[in-house]
Order: C-alpha cells, then sequence, then structure tokens
C-alpha cells in the first residue's frame, strides 16, 4: 500500500475532516483490535465506530464527535508542549495534518526528519505524576501509538506527556513487528466488515 502524507492541511479544518472520512484511524485503532466486550459481546466502542465510518461513507459527511474538556485543553496546550519538546530534544518537528495508508489513516502530531514522529497527550497533574512514576508508554496509547507506525511506515515515536507546573515524560517508543503485524489483520477485519455493512445498506 503506497504512503500519502497531507503536510498542508491542518488538524481539525473541514479538509482534514474530509480526508479522515469513513476511514478507521489509529486513535481508534484501540476499537478496531477490541474482540469482545466486557461481557463476550460486541465491545461497545468498536460497534459505534462501525455505524459512525459506515454513516461517513454512505453520507459523505464526516461526523461531528464529542470533545470533552481535557481533549480541548490538550488542543490549547500542544504548541507548548511541542515547542518544549523539541528545547529539550534538539528535534525539529514538523506538523503534519495526516497520513494514509490505503484503508486507514493517522494524524500524528509532528513528524521528526524521516523516521519519527511525536504524539502529544496533555495530561492532569496526578495522572502525569503517575506517568512519571511508572516511566513507561501508558498501555492505552499502544495501539495508537504502534498505528501510527503501522500507517506511517516510520520507525519510531517518541510519546510526550505534558502537564503545566510539572516535568514532562517523553517516550521513545521503537515498531512492534508482532504487534503492527496483528494489528494490520485486525485493521483489514474491521475495514472488510465495515464494507459488508455498507454494501448491506445500500441494497436497502
Amino acid at each position: 500500500m503506497s504512503i500519502e502524507i497531507f503536510d498542508e492541511v491542518a488538524q481539525g479544518t473541514p479538509e482534514w475532516l474530509r480526508l479522515r472520512c469513513g476511514l478507521p484511524t489509529a486513535s481508534e485503532f484501540h476499537d478496531v483490535a477490541a474482540k469482545k466486550g466486557p461481557r463476550g459481546g460486541i465491545p461497545r466502542g468498536r460497534q459505534k465506530l462501525l455505524w459512525r465510518l459506515a454513516g461517513e461513507i454512505l453520507t459523505g459527511e464526516p461526523e461531528d464527535t464529542y470533545q470533552n474538556a481535557d481533549m480541548l485543553r490538550g488542543q490549547e496546550r500542544e504548541d507548548e508542549a511541542r515547542n518544549l519538546y523539541a528545547l529539550l530534544t534538539g528535534n525539529e518537528p514538523q506538523q503534519v495534518g495526516f497520513i494514509r495508508n490505503g484503508n486507514c489513516g493517522a494524524s500524528p502530531d509532528s513528524v521528526i526528519g524521516s523516521d519519527g514522529l511525536v504524539e502529544i497527550k496533555d495530561a492532569k497533574p496526578s495522572v502525569q505524576i503517575e506517568r512519571l512514576i511508572h516511566g513507561a508508554l501508558p498501555p492505552e496509547h499502544k495501539a495508537q501509538v504502534q498505528g501510527q507506525l503501522m500507517v506511517s511506515g516510520r520507525r519510531w515515536v517518541d510519546f510526550v506527556s505534558h502537564s503545566r507546573g510539572l516535568p514532562p515524560l517523553i517516550i521513545r517508543v521503537e515498531r512492534d513487528e508482532s504487534y503492527i503485524a496483528a494489528l494490520r489483520v485486525d485493521v483489514d477485519e474491521f475495514v472488510a466488515e465495515l464494507n459488508q455493512l455498507v454494501d448491506w445498506l445500500r441494497r436497502m
């Protein structure tokens, strides 16, 4: 599959939303890879994602998604965290809008040269303290980070957890090829299921 990079499209704009329309993206790979819900049924998050993407494909319009206070705060402080990361590492992060690889995509917060990515998360102080104590990639972000590497073909992601007034956490995450191979299968299965749903709805 060919990798397409849209580096002149700003994230959050209508054009960016159209690029993502109907595609599973790395931030959703946790739901894509979910096999069973807490009671053994289809996971609710996976089911809702299927329905949303099917609706986007059929209507050609991206569906509005909910943004809570933490997400909005993270958007407001992303530049602050990016500048701090650049100062501490000497790297030169370049913002990118969207990366597409066949049937899926990703929107990393920055790219570094030809090999690296940056993913920034703004955390509440209590969450940041827990992350600093553990000093590792939070497991809830593994699918997104490894998914970004799968989509982009790059070698590593610097995961940056930022909380104003506290030290940042910067974790270099390398490619996990076995995890990526399994994730690729999960994405392909999800997209096949999505296409079946879209075909069924078109026949109604």
